[in-house]
């Protein structure tokens, strides 16, 4: 899957939790990428560009890679 459509997932997903605040938003966004995506898309977004997610996709993305 393209690199940009990663993004732009992450982003979709980000946006629906971000009602909950930003710590519950980065939470539930690393849950759910965590859960529901294939290892090779999560890899992929990890070693993608980080600076065009959105600040809450960047940082769920980034917990999933600590």
């Amino acid at each position: 899957m393209e690199g940009a459509k990663l993004r732009r997932m992450a982003d979709q997903i980000a946006a629906n939790f971000a009602a909950l605040g930003e710590a519950q938003a980065i939470a539930q966004t690393a849950e759910h990428i965590r859960l529901f995506w294939d290892p090779r898309m999560k890899a992929q977004i990890a070693a993608g560009d980080l600076s065009a997610l959105s600040p809450i996709a960047r940082a769920a993305v980034e917990r999933l890679s600590a």
